[in-house]
């Protein structure tokens, strides 16, 4: 690439830069420019006036700078400015570009020293620049002036942070040298998004006011704290040179005189000051934009192609003709209805990986979850005997009773059948907030028509909510059936003269012990298979460990891994019961314990087995296949109190018909 078209890259990224805030959006490509980065009175704007030979930006106390700046200097014949914003109108007298920099930026952050992040275009020609493109930035500030918000210093460092984080920026850290360098806020922000000080330009300003003795000749030397690019030194005008209308070229003169006389800066003086400075970022902003333009090219070409194809849709686009939106709105209406029915009935080409959900989600609720809830449901055994020899005494009245009364049996079954309906209710609202969740996820693809995404929403989920209630209310019917009557004859109802036999073979079994766990596992029926971790016997040697565990009917045994040839323990089921453990501060997973109901250890020495799972959900899941084995949920049952024996008898007989249920 030869120098004259070297000369051009800087021009070039300058109309892209016009055209991309004209469309009020960078169409998320980072141009390659320049970030201006310093404390309130750093220097930065005396940097900038330097640059261009005027004085053209807004002085005074407290925050100035408060939008993005975005100085482009043109080399020209000519010297006059032009706003992006005031097309077509040249500003010859740069009084009235500091006027209209202060007008624009009351515009849009108002009179209180707000701070906005919309940027200012401006572009300079002169015959005394180089091409260059900056952008200057709020200066950090520590305490909030004015009306300002307390959180202004937060809001100036995410403005900062928005552009210096992009790889393609360029970094002028602007420090007063009479000020520790070490505690830089330039460089401390530098340093965050450029560790290494690669796009890091280091300038030292005021060298002219450090303290006698002292020099910044160590930093300059790029010795103490090293930059890639290195550092510049400048010396600008004081307030008092600006107050009294001191000339630049009169201050850039003395510049020159400082470095040349300075001791510690005279063998350095040919890289020091503002003239070399702008040389320096022509250079660095050239050679960065060559660097970062083939990949800048590929991107917008990427981007162009995108375009053209979203083009090509609407290339037969005729906004006038009505069945053009009529069937465009039933086209995404039927897509809607397609995703609902693939996300409830299951389908292969929208599989979710990370998460039960819809049909899936569903039939664990009705499967797993439903069972657990009924079994949860806790009753009092000594209450329930009490209710039990009530209910018979009240219907005797002020008879002796020689046999059980009916009407006593369907008082206490019924009742419990009543419990029935807060599971049964629970589970439809579970099944009802997933419908709605699928129905939200399948909105997503009308996103980009808000009002009918949420009309679709709103129509679905409110058919839902009215199909909620007759669902409620046909549940609610099924179990006051059951209520109503209680069918003695049922095959599965344990009479009286079976429940002695049911109890005996009960006994008969544990008394046997659980010969079936000897069976190969091919013989037995797996009712889950899955990962767990042994949490308290991993605490006892140095870390919880994860196994394979196979659940069936008869036995849980745990693998080394999911191949099952090296088997670690098999545990019977018979006596066991599962409980909760509380989370531990300490650990994300969810634990769940089983032991022995005879208080005997469960494995080797230990009471309880504590099994941890990623998830509450999955928690669930094992307990309700564990369920499925037998393994049911601790309930704590008080000592039943001595009843008269006929009524004993017929509250045993009452409890194994529950059980038996």
């Amino acid at each position: 690439m030869g120098n004259r078209e070297m000369e051009e890259l800087i021009p070039l990224v300058n109309r892209l830069q016009d055209a991309f805030s004209a469309l009020g959006q960078s169409c998320l490509l980072e141009l390659p420019q320049i970030a201006v980065v310093g404390g309130q009175s750093a220097g930065k704007s005396s940097v900038l006036e330097n640059f261009v030979g005027r004085d053209f930006l807004p002085r005074g106390s407290g925050i100035v700078t408060r939008r993005p700046l975005v100085l482009q200097l043109v080399t020209s014949k000519a010297e006059y400015a032009e706003f992006l914003h005031c097309k077509g109108k040249k500003f010859t007298d740069f009084d009235e570009v500091r006027h209209e920099i202060e007008a624009e930026t009351d515009r849009v952050t108002g009179m209180n020293k707000g701070i906005s992040s919309i940027p200012i275009n401006l572009r300079v020609y002169s015959p005394h620049v180089l091409n260059l493109t900056l952008i200057d930035l709020p200066g950090i500030t520590k305490v909030p002036v004015g009306d300002q918000p307390p959180d202004i210093e937060y809001q100036i460092r995410e403005m900062i942070m928005q552009f210096i984080t992009r790889e393609n920026c360029l970094i002028l850290a602007v420090t007063p040298a009479n000020t520790d360098l070490a505690n830089s806020d330039a460089l401390k922000l530098a340093k965050e998004v450029d560790p290494q000080g690669l796009r890091t330009i280091g300038v030292i300003t005021k060298l002219d006011l450090m303290d006698e003795g002292t020099d910044a000749r160590d930093v300059l030397e790029n010795k103490l704290l090293p930059l890639r690019r290195g550092y510049v030194g400048v010396v600008n005008r004081s307030q008092k040179d600006i107050d009294g209308k001191k000339d630049i070229k009169a201050a850039m003169l003395a510049e020159r005189k400082f470095f040349l006389s300075h001791p510690a800066y005279r063998h350095i003086a040919d890289r020091m000051g503002t003239p070399h400075l702008q040389k320096v970022l022509n250079q660095q902003l050239t050679n960065h934009i060559r660097d970062t333009l083939p990949n800048f090219r590929n991107k917008l070409q990427g981007q162009l192609l995108s375009i053209e194809h979203e083009v090509e849709a609407y290339k037969n686009f005729k906004p006038e003709d009505p069945t053009r939106k009529t069937k465009a709105l039933l086209q995404m209406v039927q897509q809607f209805a397609v995703d609902f029915e693939k996300r409830i009935e299951g389908s292969g080409d929208q599989v979710d990986t990370l998460e039960l959900s819809g049909g899936a989600k569903i039939n664990r609720i009705f499967h797993e979850r439903f069972p657990f809830e009924i079994v949860k449901m806790e009753f009092n055994e000594k209450e329930l005997r009490r209710e039990i020899s009530y209910a018979i005494k009240n219907i005797h009245g002020i008879r002796t009773g020689l046999f059980t009364p009916d009407m006593a049996f369907e008082a206490i079954v019924k009742k419990q059948i009543v419990k029935l309906k807060g599971p049964s209710l629970k589970s439809v609202d579970l099944v009802i907030q997933e419908l709605i969740n699928t129905v939200k996820k399948c909105t997503k693809k009308l996103a980009n028509f808000p009002r009918l995404c949420e009309e679709t929403e709103r129509i679905v989920a409110n058919h839902i909510r009215e199909r909620e209630g007759k669902t409620k209310d046909q549940v609610l019917l099924l179990i006051d059936i059951q209520v109503s009557y209680i069918n003695t004859n049922h095959e599965d109802f344990i009479g009286f003269a079976n429940a002695q036999q049911r109890s005996s073979q009960v006994h008969k079994k544990n008394t046997i012990g659980n010969q079936g766990t000897n069976l190969p596992p091919s013989r037995q029926i797996v009712i889950r298979k899955g990962w767990l971790t042994i949490s308290n016997i991993g605490i006892m040697k140095g870390g919880s460990k994860g196994y394979w565990f196979v659940l069936t009917a008869e036995s849980l045994s745990w693998y080394k891994d999911d191949e099952e040839k090296e088997k670690k323990y098999m545990l019977p089921l018979d006596n066991l019961k599962v409980r909760d453990v509380e989370k531990s501060f300490m650990s994300s997973k969810h634990i769940f314990a089983l032991f022995n109901t005879e208080q005997r250890n469960v494995y080797k020495d230990y009471r309880f087995l504590e099994l941890a799972c990623d998830s509450q959900e999955d928690v669930d899941s094992w307990k309700a296949s564990l369920l499925r084995a037998g393994v049911y949920p601790d309930k704590s049952l008080a000592v039943s109190t001595p009843l008269h024996s006929e009524e004993g008898l017929s509250s045993d007989f009452f409890l194994k018909s529950f059980h038996s249920s």
